[in-house]
């Protein structure tokens, strides 16, 4: 079989994110050694049996501890039968319960072969979320092919780009918003190439993408500032800073999150534009470039019309309950969007929207104005 250039290109991006993906794995994030958990083991066990003789309940709260007799099912005391307690705060959203049959994840505190103290911390839930990652992977590329197979490698990317890279460079106190930006802008280039292969229409997405992400970085920190919003609107923010990170600079993570939020629609429908420009390009070689940019304007503004509403969903989903106790409790609508938790999904949602108002035009201009070209060059060439 010949192997051709563009054939190399397209297929290039692949190997590169193994690479890719083999690096972030093994580079250690810096925090390996900070584990408050030294001198422990966190281990699954089986729940044989409980008492709840000493939960005190108090309408829908619950305190005390309940006792709970297990076996360990992995590590250096697997097999053995342990004494465990489940502390109980009186917090729906983190208490819990277990019973009988029941598998959950445990601390175990010893000291040589001696056994100290067992606490359960959670129901065991990494199996299943194994299983869960395994079945969208097959559907994903029994549906997608090739195609499904490049998704999950970006999918994997990112989620090793969040964790070995973004969430250290945070904890180090790195400016959040430039190594944002240069991650977005990382991530951009492989998950579009992958996409693509290493060619024009990758540039032209990419050009788009990195233009409405900055459009988005920038009216994120001007309306962040002018909405006197503070980083801590962010879950468990306060937390890290009685961890020991109080040097934090919460509210420039918080507009960090604006424009990477956001990042994933942007490059939804960047690559639409594109694939629409070179689909046109494709069908009629003789196209100029201002007609190219007006088929992905047109492109453009149909997606707009349901993308900007998919970043409302997803933003006002995660909020449904506070929106619920706002109207059970007949709070003025003057209040509700005063309130400054509500005030940062609406920076989120709005400024996420004008990136994907920018990024719409300035990718159909890349597009026809590379795409287009590169089409001409190559008609004649073969006349």
């Amino acid at each position: 079989m010949k192997i051709t250039r563009e054939k190399i290109a397209y297929h290039a991006p692949v190997l590169a994110a193994l690479v890719m993906i083999i690096v972030l794995f093994l580079i250690p994030t810096g925090f390996e050694g900070a584990q408050i958990y030294k001198g422990t083991e966190r281990r699954p066990v089986r729940v044989l049996s409980v008492n709840n003789d000493n939960i005190i309940d108090t309408g829908l709260i619950r305190s005390g501890e309940q006792s709970c007799e297990a076996t360990v099912l992995s590590g250096i005391f697997k097999g053995r039968t342990v004494q465990a307690v489940n502390m109980l705060t009186g917090s729906l959203e983190q208490d819990k319960l277990f019973s009988p049959g029941d598998k959950a994840y445990a601390v175990i505190s010893y000291s040589g072969d001696e056994i100290l103290s067992v606490t359960m911390t959670d129901h065991y839930r990494l199996n299943a979320e194994l299983v869960l990652a395994v079945i969208f992977a097959v559907f994903l590329i029994f549906f997608a092919g090739q195609t499904g197979v490049r998704s999950v490698l970006s999918f994997i990317i990112t989620v090793l780009m969040i964790w070995k890279v973004v969430v250290p460079c945070y904890l180090k106190g790195h400016n959040p918003i430039i190594v944002g930006g240069i991650i977005i802008t990382v991530l951009s280039f492989i998950i579009v190439a992958l996409v693509y292969g290493f060619d024009k229409r990758t540039l032209a997405a990419v050009t788009g993408i990195i233009s409405g992400i900055i459009v988005t970085a920038v009216i994120g920190i001007i309306f962040t500032d002018e909405f006197k919003i503070h980083g801590a609107v962010m879950s468990y923010s306060e937390s890290l800073l009685y961890s020991g990170f109080s040097d934090l600079n919460l509210t420039q993570i918080f507009m960090a999150s604006i424009f990477i939020g956001s990042s994933g629609a942007v490059m939804d429908l960047a690559v639409d534009i594109t694939s629409a420009i070179a689909e046109v390009v494709a069908k009629k070689p003789d196209i100029t470039r201002l007609e190219a940019v007006k088929s992905g304007m047109n492109v453009g503004r149909a997606a707009m019309g349901t993308i900007t509403t998919t970043l409302l969903l997803a933003y006002s989903g995660s909020c449904i309950a506070l929106l619920m106790v706002f109207m059970a409790q007949g709070t003025p609508i003057g209040n509700i969007l005063n309130y400054k938790y509500v005030a940062a999904e609406i920076v989120h949602t709005v400024v996420g929207s004008f990136g994907l108002v920018c990024v719409a035009p300035l990718t159909a201009i890349a597009g026809g104005m590379l795409l287009a070209e590169h089409k001409k060059e190559d008609s004649r060439k073969e006349q």
